[in-house]
């Protein structure tokens, strides 16, 4: 086997130099794989949500249209980066092949199913064929194969969930891991999009973290969300409004707080145009933790310097140290919380 570099810089094709996120085309001939590299048959994509919202509105809802633009995408790119979003997601499969360099360095074994916790925007992946396609929950089932680098972070499918579920949690695992590290007891806590998948969990961890002296509130966009969020009673407050009018939600923000805000805002839509509302509805002294990838960071910066704030604004890192085990024990903890996504996902 040739010898491959750590963090997959050999599979670059252009521009050269560059790691495989930002590359403009990576090698994803699956023939071959190089002596540090995992070679994987993959069952599912699970693709980023800002990116699905964006090839379904492109494709006007068509799956036919939806899997000829995923198609081309990764014929170009060699890997699935959306264009316009940037981002990619994960996926499901099963270790097919594992590199001579990694044999006694990894836990993985041939066979083993895992879903990878890196972007789909820097995997090498070959799609054969698109077998299904779940708009619902940004799920694409697939004929293909895919490459896990030597420094790709995974984890194994446990026993006590179905596939499906743990692929979709796993999914956001970054966003309530990052809820544990950054609300602390007393704190009050508005969670943007919270009715979707990553707030539903975010507001779990969240209400558990700020405890009851804190205050959790959750801002959903549809009714439907809305009442899910309100069924599920881990929020304090719960409401419904559009997330790219600011001084509307900051309005209901200031009556909710008595007008002291929050300490610690956690965006997590898939839609553009939110991150005034996310540093508005924060204290002076707050932190907004911007988990969607949707996020403009220009229009963020800019915009807390337009109006004198000098709120925290941190990156939504996907991941986090043990992330994985953090977002699959809040589905053993909550039987609520498990029940709505086996619903929703399953």
């Amino acid at each position: 086997m040739k010898k491959g570099n750590k963090y997959g810089v050999h599979r670059v094709i252009e521009p050269k130099g560059v790691l495989p996120q930002p590359a403009n085309k990576i090698d994803n001939n699956m023939d071959e794989i190089y002596d540090n590299e995992i070679l994987i048959d993959v069952q599912t994509l699970n693709i980023d949500s800002a990116s699905f919202t964006q090839i379904e509105e492109q494709a006007g809802g068509d799956k036919a249209k939806i899997a000829e633009i995923m198609l081309g995408i990764v014929e170009k790119q060699g890997k699935h980066r959306n264009p316009v979003t940037g981002s990619g997601g994960m996926l499901l499969g099963t270790v097919e092949k594992i590199g001579d360099a990694l044999i006694g360095k990894t836990d993985l074994k041939v066979g083993d199913k895992i879903a990878t916790l890196v972007s789909l925007s820097l995997t090498p992946l070959r799609i054969d064929k698109i077998k299904d396609i779940r708009p619902d929950i940004d799920q694409v089932d697939i004929d293909g194969k895919a490459i896990l680098f030597e420094s790709g972070i995974y984890a194994k499918i446990p026993d006590d969930m179905p596939a499906n579920l743990a692929l979709s949690a796993l999914d956001v695992a970054g966003a309530p891991a990052q809820t544990a590290k950054l609300v602390k007891p007393g704190d009050t806590v508005l969670i943007i999009g919270a009715g979707g998948k990553s707030g539903m969990l975010c507001c779990y961890e969240a209400k558990k973290r700020a405890g009851v002296t804190g205050k959790v509130i959750g801002l959903c966009h549809s009714e439907r969300s809305t009442k899910r969020l309100m069924d599920l009673g881990f929020c304090d407050h719960v409401f419904s409004a559009d997330a790219t009018q600011p001084v509307p939600v900051l309005e209901k923000i200031e009556e909710l707080t008595g007008g002291a805000m929050c300490d610690v805002t956690i965006n997590n839509v898939n839609i553009t145009d939110t991150e005034m509302t996310s540093i508005l509805c924060t204290k002076d002294t707050g932190l907004v933790y911007f988990f969607s990838m949707a996020t403009s960071f220009t229009k963020a910066a800019l915009g807390a310097e337009g109006v004198g704030s000098d709120v925290t604004m941190i990156v939504g890192n996907g991941y986090t140290r043990g992330h994985a085990e953090i977002t699959l024990q809040l589905l053993r903890e909550s039987d609520k919380l498990r029940k709505v996504f086996e619903e929703l996902y399953a």
